[in-house]
């Protein structure tokens, strides 16, 4: 109990609730978040010899905000244009990948910003690692280009 008599929360995700989204994390008046979260694939990717030949799995997640006032976006396009991107390798690093699906989702002109995670989790490094993971963002209006590793 709290000292007003109240049961004291102990909850993190509902003390979180009142808490303000950072800026810039929660789609402005008149913009839809459309994410596609986790799709899978195998794909040539890295610049060791087996990379270029054995497929690896792979996982993507693509964020796009949009106008509202510019229609729906079709989830399956979206998904395509990452399948596309991801299909093409060998592709020497996953930053490359991130890059070409950004701006492939900037194509669209109702897409204002796009966010792109992607992971590898067979990763050859001396330790355990759960995966390496790029995470490449673009804002058209301001032509940001943010990458984070």
């Amino acid at each position: 109990m709290s000292s007003d008599g109240s049961p004291r929360r102990t909850d993190p995700a509902r003390r979180r609730r009142g808490t303000p989204a950072p800026a810039d994390s929660t789609p402005g008046h008149g913009e839809r978040e459309i994410t596609l979260r986790g799709m899978r694939f195998h794909a040539l990717v890295g610049i060791l010899e087996h990379e270029r030949t054995v497929p690896q799995p792979l996982e993507v997640d693509l964020t796009v905000r949009t106008t509202a006032e510019g229609g729906i976006l079709d989830y399956r396009r979206l998904y395509e244009q990452v399948e596309r991107v991801v299909t093409a390798g060998p592709i020497d690093y996953l930053e490359n990948i991130a890059e070409r699906i950004t701006r492939a989702a900037l194509e669209d002109a109702r897409v204002r910003q796009a966010r792109v995670a992607v992971r590898k989790p067979h990763v050859a490094l001396p330790g355990p690692l759960a995966y390496a993971e790029v995470v490449v963002r673009r804002d058209r209006r301001e032509g940001r280009h943010n990458d984070a590793t």
